[in-house]
């Protein structure tokens, strides 16, 4: 294969939870350009309808459904209804997620739980339906799980995101898990371990501490529209196909400090 067949997507299908905005309809929208056929989930509709009309003006086909990923059921049923649409499913992107700040002492309990059902609990129940359904009986596949460089470290007390942290940090260690077991079926699962990119999840933070992370970066800046299609291309591409069970930070270089 040429290097170029090597990324190409053409034919391939793929699922993106949380694909409607930020992270996800970046990924979305890099998965499409190189040929992939698309089904984006979110909780709502009127925004996967707006991403949707977006990617097809740029003559990307995708189709949406609205769940919320924290109800197993959903899972279930929005696993199906993709393989149903799509006929398979080539590349799962679990990218749906949440945060919550606020000191461990008086971290709310609430907080604690539905941070854990969508960052980690929904990543494992729609890897398992979507490998049962479409990936294992064709021993193929491309699970890519996005974390985040919090998963890879603590945090400065002023950011008190315990929740946030411990929950990427167990998608970091469940894709070694998982790849693991679902090597023998040709299924490859890395992690994206991003670091800040401007998106309606960071900007209170950012707000607050964009000079402070931007000078702990040596790059030197945010991450920006464009910097995470690379990196999910290739996961998703045949030219990973020799990875599996690693993490890929994409954070300008603010985990070597």
């Amino acid at each position: 294969m040429s290097v170029k067949q090597l990324f190409d997507l053409s034919g391939k299908k793929a699922l993106i939870t949380g694909g409607s905005r930020g992270l996800g309809f970046q990924i979305a929208q890099a998965l499409g350009e190189m040929g992939a056929e698309l089904v984006l989930v979110s909780r709502k509709e009127a925004e996967l309808l707006s991403a949707c009309k977006e990617l097809s003006s740029s003559g990307v086909k995708a189709h949406s459904f609205a769940a919320d990923l924290q109800d197993e059921a959903e899972i279930h049923r929005v696993a199906k209804s993709a393989v149903d649409a799509l006929g398979v499913v080539d590349i799962l992107v679990n990218n749906a997620g949440a945060t919550w700040g606020a000191p461990a002492e008086d971290y709310p309990s609430s907080a604690w739980h539905k941070l854990m059902n969508l960052n980690i609990n929904a990543m494992f129940f729609m890897s398992q339906a979507i490998g049962k359904l479409s990936m294992i009986p064709r021993r193929q596949g491309k699970i890519i799980n996005i974390a985040s460089v919090a998963g890879l470290r603590g945090n400065s007390d002023h950011m008190q995101t315990i929740g946030y942290n411990t929950s990427k940090g167990a998608a970091v260690n469940h894709t070694r898990a998982l790849a693991a077991e679902w090597g023998k079926y040709n299924i490859n699962v890395n992690t994206i371990c991003p670091g800040f990119f401007l998106s309606k999840m960071t900007q209170g933070l950012l707000s607050q501490h964009e000079g402070t992370v931007i000078s702990k970066t040596p790059l030197g800046r945010i991450g920006g529209d464009e910097d995470l299609k690379g990196a999910a291309v290739f996961l998703a591409s045949e030219a990973s196909r020799h990875i599996t069970g690693q993490y890929l930070a994409v954070d300008g270089g603010s985990t070597i400090c």
